[in-house]
Protein backbone atom coordinates (compact mmCIF):
# COMPACT_ATOMS: atom_id res chain seq x y z
CA UNK A 1 0.00 0.00 0.00
CA UNK A 2 1.41 3.94 -1.02
CA UNK A 3 2.20 5.93 1.34
CA UNK A 4 -0.28 8.54 0.59
CA UNK A 5 -3.09 5.18 0.84
CA UNK A 6 -1.93 4.81 4.33
CA UNK A 7 -1.97 8.68 5.11
CA UNK A 8 -5.51 8.85 3.80
CA UNK A 9 -6.59 5.97 5.81
CA UNK A 10 -4.96 7.17 8.89
CA UNK A 11 -6.70 10.61 8.83
CA UNK A 12 -10.16 8.95 7.81
CA UNK A 13 -9.63 6.53 10.54
CA UNK A 14 -9.32 9.41 13.01
CA UNK A 15 -11.94 11.52 11.66
CA UNK A 16 -14.31 8.57 12.29
CA UNK A 17 -12.71 7.99 15.76
CA UNK A 18 -13.53 11.94 16.81
CA UNK A 19 -16.89 11.15 15.64
CA UNK A 20 -17.39 8.41 17.33
CA UNK A 21 -16.01 9.37 20.58
CA UNK A 22 -17.81 12.98 20.50
CA UNK A 23 -21.18 11.20 19.14
CA UNK A 24 -21.16 9.51 23.11
CA UNK A 25 -19.76 12.34 24.71
CA UNK A 26 -21.61 14.41 27.20
CA UNK A 27 -21.29 17.51 25.12
CA UNK A 28 -23.61 14.85 22.23
CA UNK A 29 -25.86 13.54 24.92
CA UNK A 30 -26.63 17.30 25.65
CA UNK A 31 -27.46 17.55 22.02
CA UNK A 32 -24.54 19.48 20.74
CA UNK A 33 -24.45 18.49 16.71
CA UNK A 34 -21.60 19.43 15.08
CA UNK A 35 -22.24 21.74 12.14
CA UNK A 36 -19.14 20.72 10.36
CA UNK A 37 -15.65 18.61 10.63
CA UNK A 38 -12.99 20.70 10.21
CA UNK A 39 -8.94 20.22 9.76
CA UNK A 40 -7.72 16.68 11.49
CA UNK A 41 -11.42 15.98 12.71
CA UNK A 42 -11.91 19.27 14.72
CA UNK A 43 -15.45 18.98 15.05
CA UNK A 44 -17.48 22.73 14.71
CA UNK A 45 -20.75 23.10 16.92
CA UNK A 46 -24.35 24.07 14.94
CA UNK A 47 -24.35 26.80 17.58
CA UNK A 48 -21.72 27.87 20.65
CA UNK A 49 -22.34 26.16 24.02
CA UNK A 50 -22.28 28.34 27.26
CA UNK A 51 -19.66 26.64 29.35
CA UNK A 52 -19.66 26.01 32.75
CA UNK A 53 -17.38 27.73 35.65
CA UNK A 54 -13.88 26.15 35.59
CA UNK A 55 -11.42 27.01 38.17
CA UNK A 56 -7.41 26.62 37.62
CA UNK A 57 -4.31 28.09 38.54
CA UNK A 58 -1.54 29.94 36.28
CA UNK A 59 2.28 28.61 37.23
CA UNK A 60 2.46 31.48 40.57
CA UNK A 61 -0.63 29.53 42.04
CA UNK A 62 -3.21 32.40 40.88
CA UNK A 63 -6.93 31.59 40.49
CA UNK A 64 -8.18 31.89 37.19
CA UNK A 65 -11.51 31.11 35.65
CA UNK A 66 -12.73 31.06 31.45
CA UNK A 67 -13.94 34.32 32.45
CA UNK A 68 -10.85 36.11 33.13
CA UNK A 69 -10.29 35.39 29.06
CA UNK A 70 -12.98 36.68 27.61
CA UNK A 71 -12.59 39.16 25.31
CA UNK A 72 -10.08 36.80 23.40
CA UNK A 73 -10.51 33.23 21.46
CA UNK A 74 -8.86 30.84 23.34
CA UNK A 75 -7.65 27.04 22.39
CA UNK A 76 -8.15 25.37 26.00
CA UNK A 77 -6.31 22.40 25.38
CA UNK A 78 -6.66 19.45 28.30
CA UNK A 79 -3.81 17.87 28.83
CA UNK A 80 -1.58 15.78 31.20
CA UNK A 81 2.19 14.92 30.95
CA UNK A 82 2.34 11.23 31.42
CA UNK A 83 -0.22 11.38 28.17
CA UNK A 84 1.87 10.24 24.69
CA UNK A 85 -0.05 12.25 22.71
CA UNK A 86 -0.21 15.13 24.76
CA UNK A 87 3.31 15.21 24.91
CA UNK A 88 3.95 14.81 21.23
CA UNK A 89 1.43 17.54 20.28
CA UNK A 90 2.85 20.39 22.77
CA UNK A 91 5.46 21.33 20.64
CA UNK A 92 2.78 22.07 17.96
CA UNK A 93 0.31 24.10 20.59
CA UNK A 94 3.80 26.34 21.23
CA UNK A 95 4.22 27.06 17.62
CA UNK A 96 0.64 27.92 17.08
CA UNK A 97 0.87 30.39 20.38
CA UNK A 98 4.08 32.47 18.92
CA UNK A 99 2.47 32.32 15.18
CA UNK A 100 -1.29 33.91 16.88
CA UNK A 101 -0.85 34.53 20.32
CA UNK A 102 -1.64 38.13 21.56
CA UNK A 103 -4.48 40.47 22.92
CA UNK A 104 -7.24 38.46 20.39
CA UNK A 105 -5.73 34.96 21.23
CA UNK A 106 -4.19 32.82 22.93
CA UNK A 107 -3.28 28.96 23.83
CA UNK A 108 -4.40 27.86 27.26
CA UNK A 109 -2.96 24.62 27.57
CA UNK A 110 -4.17 23.16 31.02
CA UNK A 111 -2.40 20.66 32.56
CA UNK A 112 -4.08 17.94 34.62
CA UNK A 113 -1.55 16.44 36.49
CA UNK A 114 -1.71 15.05 39.74
CA UNK A 115 1.63 16.07 40.44
CA UNK A 116 0.90 19.79 40.26
CA UNK A 117 2.80 22.64 38.41
CA UNK A 118 6.05 21.44 38.70
CA UNK A 119 5.94 18.01 36.42
CA UNK A 120 4.26 21.00 34.06
CA UNK A 121 7.50 23.21 34.42
CA UNK A 122 10.16 20.74 34.34
CA UNK A 123 8.27 19.28 31.03
CA UNK A 124 8.17 23.49 29.43
CA UNK A 125 12.07 23.30 30.24
CA UNK A 126 13.19 19.64 28.92
CA UNK A 127 11.03 20.20 25.64
CA UNK A 128 12.07 24.06 24.79
CA UNK A 129 8.22 25.27 25.26
CA UNK A 130 9.01 28.75 25.16
CA UNK A 131 5.53 30.48 23.85
CA UNK A 132 3.05 28.71 26.05
CA UNK A 133 1.96 29.71 30.14
CA UNK A 134 1.78 27.19 32.27
CA UNK A 135 -1.60 25.97 33.40
CA UNK A 136 -2.90 23.75 36.06
CA UNK A 137 -6.13 22.37 37.25
CA UNK A 138 -5.34 21.21 40.91
CA UNK A 139 -8.36 19.58 41.70
CA UNK A 140 -8.33 17.87 38.29
CA UNK A 141 -11.79 18.33 37.91
CA UNK A 142 -11.38 19.66 34.09
CA UNK A 143 -12.28 16.51 32.39
CA UNK A 144 -15.71 16.44 34.41
CA UNK A 145 -16.49 19.74 34.11
CA UNK A 146 -16.16 19.53 30.51
CA UNK A 147 -17.85 16.68 29.36
CA UNK A 148 -13.97 14.97 28.84
CA UNK A 149 -13.74 11.58 27.64
CA UNK A 150 -10.02 11.54 27.77
CA UNK A 151 -6.67 13.48 26.73
CA UNK A 152 -5.82 15.09 25.13
CA UNK A 153 -9.44 17.37 24.11
CA UNK A 154 -9.02 20.60 22.97
CA UNK A 155 -11.94 23.06 22.90
CA UNK A 156 -12.14 26.29 20.93
CA UNK A 157 -13.29 28.91 22.75
CA UNK A 158 -15.16 32.36 21.17
CA UNK A 159 -14.92 35.59 22.57
CA UNK A 160 -17.88 35.70 24.91
CA UNK A 161 -16.22 32.56 26.75
CA UNK A 162 -18.44 30.16 24.51
CA UNK A 163 -17.31 26.69 23.32
CA UNK A 164 -17.29 26.69 19.59
CA UNK A 165 -15.54 23.56 18.72
CA UNK A 166 -13.49 20.71 19.68
CA UNK A 167 -10.90 17.61 19.35
CA UNK A 168 -10.41 14.79 20.90
CA UNK A 169 -7.04 13.26 20.32
CA UNK A 170 -3.92 14.88 19.22
CA UNK A 171 -3.45 17.34 16.48
CA UNK A 172 -0.70 19.13 14.28
CA UNK A 173 -2.10 22.52 15.84
CA UNK A 174 0.68 23.94 13.71
CA UNK A 175 -0.56 23.28 10.41
CA UNK A 176 -1.96 25.70 8.08
CA UNK A 177 -5.10 24.27 8.11
CA UNK A 178 -5.10 24.83 11.97
CA UNK A 179 -3.90 27.88 11.75
CA UNK A 180 -6.49 29.20 9.17
CA UNK A 181 -9.40 27.90 11.44
CA UNK A 182 -7.87 29.56 14.44
CA UNK A 183 -7.19 32.96 12.26
CA UNK A 184 -10.95 32.96 11.68
CA UNK A 185 -12.48 32.20 15.53
CA UNK A 186 -10.12 34.90 16.33
CA UNK A 187 -11.10 37.41 13.70
CA UNK A 188 -15.16 37.01 14.10
CA UNK A 189 -15.01 39.94 17.45
CA UNK A 190 -18.15 40.64 18.90
CA UNK A 191 -20.10 44.11 18.22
Amino acid sequence: MSQQRISAARGIAVVLFALVISMTSPVMAAGKVPKSVGPQGFLIWESPRTLPELAFEDEDGRPLTLADFKGKAILLNIWATWCAPCREEMPTLDSLQAQLGGEQFEVVALSVDHAGISVVEKFYRKTGIQHLRQYIDPSTLATSTLGIEGVPTTLLIDHDGREIGRLVGAAEWDSPAMADLMTRAISEVPD
